[in-house]
Parts: structure tokens; sequence; C-alpha cells
């Protein structure tokens, strides 16, 4: 997998090469062991990923749970007060660029911006729920089926990323963006209406959500080569924001085709 966070972990230092214990390191390697240090060592215990720092799959878990925590606390304090819904935008898209290159993994930025990206969904669904009741759990009983049968198809085989289909995603992550740009230009300064309604808005719509449910495979690649590769466990938390943001996106996306369908 050409990933540069799995480029720079192979440079990264404590767990490429190891040492015996008592061993002299030298220019060009570990002094020669003496029989009594070679029985010790063969009678130790094998180290654990635990013991080697490595990243497991409960790490991510952990992890990722404990960053969406931060987001329902803050998308409780976003329902209770949506005034503050601009400022978990701003906050949470500035974190969020700070941590997508950021070469180590910060926790305290990572939650934070869980609290931050909780605090704008917070606003968001709540505007939403008052105008279509029962909106936020149609949506998030979507987002949560499409996570499983990805995560389902990951497992069993069928859903892999290529090269190619990697650059197709790019490009077409390219295109949405800008589609973003261009109507939120056309309501801000035209007063136009959103592109996003009507047949069109459930076309980009159901388009987003493809292109978020490719995200999350890629989110499952990572972890998958993590693990494998014997990542430091702190990228644990680089693999807990990655879910966050593709199900944060997801959520949002199948929110607004489930808004169109009800009349907006």
């Amino acid at each position: 997998m050409s990933n540069p966070v799995f480029e720079r972990m192979k440079d990264s230092r404590g767990y490429a090469t190891f040492g015996p214990p008592g061993a002299t390191r030298q220019p060009s390697g570990y002094a020669t062991p003496s029989p009594d240090e070679l029985e010790t060592m063969y009678n130790a215990p094998s180290a654990t990923p635990v013991d080697t720092r490595r990243m497991t799959y409960d790490d991510v878990v952990v992890k990722t749970a404990i960053v969406f925590a931060a987001v329902l606390v803050g998308g409780v304090v976003g329902w209770k007060v949506p005034g503050l819904m601009w400022v978990g935008l701003i906050g949470g898209l500035v974190l969020g660029l700070v941590n997508s290159f950021k070469k180590s993994p910060s926790p305290a930025l990572i939650v934070g911006y869980g609290l931050l990206e909780g605090v704008a969904l917070g606003g968001i669904s709540m505007f939403f729920e008052g105008r279509y009741p029962g909106i936020v759990a149609q949506a998030v009983l979507g987002t949560l089926s499409v996570f499983a049968a990805v995560l389902v198809g990951f497992r069993s085989g069928k859903l892999r990323t290529s090269p190619k289909l990697n650059k197709i995603f790019f490009i077409a992550i390219g295109g949405y963006l800008l589609f973003s740009l261009v109507n939120l230009g056309l309501m801000v300064f035209a007063g136009q209406d959103s592109l996003r309604a009507g047949p069109l808005g459930l076309v980009i719509g159901a388009f987003a959500v493809l292109l978020a449910s490719y995200s999350l495979v890629m989110d499952f690649e990572f972890i998958k080569a993590g693990v494998e590769q014997g990542a430091p466990a702190k990228f644990a938390w680089t693999a807990a924001f990655g879910l966050v943001v593709t199900l944060v996106w997801l959520y949002i996306e199948i929110l607004r085709i489930l808004a169109i369908l009800r009349g907006d």
C-alpha cells in the first residue's frame, strides 16, 4: 500500500531494530551477546504488540471510541446551543486540516476535532430535525448500515482498493469539492437556490455516498496495513481520525438525501 504515513513509519525509531539486553550498540550493529545473554533471551516470553508498542485492532477500536465520545459530547452542546454551529464548522475545518497534514498524530488535536465537529453536527441535526421529525435517527441508522455493509464486504475480501481506483477516487473528490464550492458561492453571493435540491441533488448525494463508502474501504486498508506492518501504536489515533472524518461526511450526505426525499 503506497501510503505516505506508512512510508514515514519505515523511518520511525523504536520498533525497526532492537538489540539484545545488555548488548552494546556499535556503528556496524550490536555486539555479539554472551552465552548467558543468549540463554536469557531464549527463556524470555515472546514480546506482544503492547510490549513493542505496535498498533493493534484493539488500539484502533479504543481510540475511535474516544473520538466518537468527543463527537457525541460536542453534539449535545451543539443541539442545545445551535448558535455555536458555525464555531464548530470553522474550528472543525481548521483542526481537520491540521490533523491531516501533521506528520505525527496529536491525540489532543484529534479529540478537539471530534468535539468541534460534534458541535457543528449538533446544530445541523437540530435544524433538520425541527423541519423533519425523525430524520436524524434515520440518518444515523443509514450511516451505520452503510458502515456495516462496507465492513462486511471488506472482511470478506470483496471490497478492496487499487491504484487505478484510487486515482479515479481522488479525481472524483476534486470534482465534488469544486461543485460544492460553486454551489456555496451561488447561494451566498448570487442568492440562488441550492444546486443540491431535487433530482440533481439526489444524484449528487448518491455519488457522494459512493465516494464516502470507498473512503471507508481506504480507511480499513490503512488500519489493516498498519497492524500487519507493525506501525507504532500512536498511529491508531490517525486511523481513528480517518474513520471519524469519513463517517461524519457519510452522515451529512445521507441526512441531505433524506431531506430531499422528504420535500426539501
